[in-house]
């Protein structure tokens, strides 16, 4: 790893906790985001030259308070009330800790940040948006394209996030216990759907988002690290690393979908699929039952398998089982379909299957046409296989899957 790599990924983790900490000194959102991105630049450019500082954190958090008081005092008309008040309150901030904080460097308030970004008051796309670009570290430009849509649509998207929650009146305190419980929820969603977006690209010509599945692994890991006892969150991170371990296989050498069944399990990542199955292993055994774990445990059948006929498929439709009747949902549905055609044959999964046809949430998406697909396939009707096929090709925008459909479909025809 060269020099400049190396001092990206430090300042990018380093970004949300020094964000963090002048959110919860000062408050006011945009003011304390861009004076940490100006305290990244001059890392970046200071660093290479003079070393990494000793406590590379205290650093930022004095030259970001500086530019924050450097800030409010350059444009008194646009001062923002909370800003306005800690520096009267403490006009010599930028230079030393305020009284209780300690070194500026020893306090963490990334996960405090984290549950910020999933308040409640912003829509699932927002709380992905803004997630990315706070405690992610992501520039406008890289959500932007995350996305597929122009950095000038998204930046005042994430303006909009901001200023929601500065009218919903959110503050930087500590959660009450009961908000926390509940704001969890939605953190782990919103990283469940970075992930999710970067491991099946929603659109365009590659199946993977490398940067986001990485990314939604790096901050699981944080909540993992700051609840280890939450059996919930060791499910997500467990079902994450057991789904990237597959990555490598999952495309051949020319970018085309490979599926599960046909997958080179020796190019699996041997060290995901170890800490996940542990992560998860320990997790059901101490921790109530909930639907990332049970997703992580399915996960963990399908890797440990040795080969794609060795699949427990029966534990597996058990499981699905519980996780439908804890955690309903269509997706769930499609896939406890797969796992009942695989153990009670295909037209019992074809029945599950039309329990969806009335669903709206299922009305035009791919999945449902090329789970049918499938298993019409397995069921031996070639002329309705084909045309779900190809009516699943027409509805998904992603690259790789068209040509998988297409190819599928195909194959039926010769």
């Amino acid at each position: 790893m060269s020099g400049s790599e190396r001092f990206g990924d430090l300042l990018r983790a380093l970004a949300p906790q020094v964000l963090g900490m002048l959110l919860h000194r000062y408050g006011g959102f945009e003011e304390c985001e861009d004076a940490v991105q100006e305290a990244l630049l001059a890392a970046t450019v200071r660093w290479p030259a003079d070393g990494v500082p000793e406590n590379p954190r205290a650093w930022l958090v004095t030259v970001a308070s500086r530019r924050l008081v450097d800030q409010v005092r350059g444009e008194r008309a646009r001062r923002r009330r909370e800003v306005t008040a800690a520096v009267r309150e403490a006009p010599d901030a930028g230079l030393a800790p305020a009284p209780g904080d300690g070194n500026p460097g020893d306090r963490d308030d990334t996960l405090t940040l984290l549950f910020l970004c999933g308040h409640p008051a912003l829509t699932p796309a927002s709380q992905v948006a803004l997630t990315l670009r706070a405690v992610g570290g992501l520039t406008t430009a890289e959500v932007a394209r995350a996305f597929l849509v122009p950095e000038a649509t998204m930046g005042p998207r994430i303006s909009r996030a901001k200023q929601r929650i500065k009218a919903a009146g959110a503050s930087f305190a500590t959660l009450t216990a009961r908000e926390r419980a509940e704001r969890l929820d939605t953190v782990l969603h919103v990283l469940y759907l970075i992930f999710n977006e970067g491991y099946t690209a929603g659109s365009g010509p590659d199946l993977h988002r490398a940067e986001l599945t990485t990314e939604a692994i790096r901050l699981t890991r944080m909540v993992h690290r700051s609840l280890p006892d939450d059996g919930e969150v060791a499910g997500l991170l467990a079902l994450m690393l057991l789904t990237d371990a597959r990555r490598a296989a999952r495309t051949g050498p020319d970018g085309a979908l490979v599926p599960l069944a046909e997958q080179d399990r020796n190019r699996w990542d041997a060290a995901m699929v170890h800490e996940g199955v542990a992560l998860v292993t320990a997790a059901m055994s101490a921790s109530p039952l909930g639907p990332y774990q049970l997703q992580a445990a399915i996960a963990a059948l399908h890797v440990q398998a040795p080969r794609a006929e060795d699949t427990d498929w029966e534990q597996i439709r058990v499981l699905y089982g519980i996780l439908g009747r804890i955690a309903p949902n269509p997706m769930v549905t499609l896939n406890h379909a797969v796992a009942i055609a695989m153990t009670r044959g295909p037209r019992a999964g074809l029945e599950l299957l039309e329990s969806l046809d009335g669903d709206p949430r299922m009305a035009r998406h791919h999945r449902l046409h090329a789970v049918r697909a499938h298993l019409q396939e397995l069921a031996g009707e070639d002329a309705a296989a084909r045309e779900n096929y190809r009516l699943a090709t027409r509805r998904t925008t992603s690259l790789p899957e068209q040509r998988y459909l297409r190819d599928r479909a195909g194959k039926l025809d010769r």
